[in-house]
């Protein structure tokens, strides 16, 4: 479903003789500085407290690295935000700014350092009724990828349940209006949903919490 992150990420030089810096260099080096830049508008340890924001902790290293890949290839609408908090705050930026920033070895420590994080369902309202028709959509469309009902890091597919309604809207709507690129396997399903089948499914994910 997602790339190989082989094809976005170069070998990492072991050889200090060669003078390549390791992800332990970058951890030692970087890392900690790279972390307080991303919770700056993702939260602490990647747990955003901004519906607009998802919670980045917990979700598959490949797909970490893979979503990063995809911003640098401007693959993904880079929508133009601010810094939430720290120093920058208020200062304009989006994603591909920030991506092209960032070193493969600096990408790969942090999609580390984030897959080793736990995500937290965020608590938000649902409707009961709306998200039992969701449940069953999820089921006969989405289900194959998004595996227990899109709370699997294994399926290397992101997170969805529990995950910020207004984000996922956000993404819905990206896809929609071709904004966003989906997998093969997902354009004729996601497609061929409607509206109202839509909000079905932000209601079952919004559910988990």
């Amino acid at each position: 479903m997602f790339r190989s992150p082989t094809k976005f990420l170069s070998t990492l030089c072991v050889s200090a003789v060669m003078g390549c810096m390791s992800i332990a260099d970058i951890a030692a080096a970087e890392l900690d500085e790279l972390i307080r830049d991303c919770a700056n508008c993702h939260g602490m340890d990647g747990v955003s407290s901004e519906p607009e924001v998802p919670t980045i902790a917990g979700l598959s290293e490949i797909f970490i690295v893979d979503t990063l890949a995809i911003y640098k290839d401007r693959d993904r609408p880079c929508i133009e935000t601010e810094y939430l908090e720290g120093g920058n705050k208020g200062v304009k930026t989006d994603m591909c700014k920030i991506i092209d920033e960032l070193s493969d070895e600096s990408i790969e420590a942090l999609a580390k350092y984030y897959a080793g994080k736990e995500f937290v369902r965020a608590k938000q309202n649902f409707d009961p009724d709306l998200a039992a028709r969701g449940q069953k959509i999820h089921k006969s469309n989405c289900e194959k990828c998004h595996e227990d009902g899109g709370s699997s890091v294994e399926d290397d597919a992101g997170m969805l349940a529990g995950q910020w309604t207004s984000y996922l809207e956000q993404s819905f709507n990206s896809y929609a209006s071709g904004e966003r690129l989906m997998p093969k396997k997902m354009k004729p399903k996601f497609n061929k949903l409607t509206d109202e089948g839509k909000q079905d499914l932000l209601h079952f994910y919004a559910s988990f919490q």
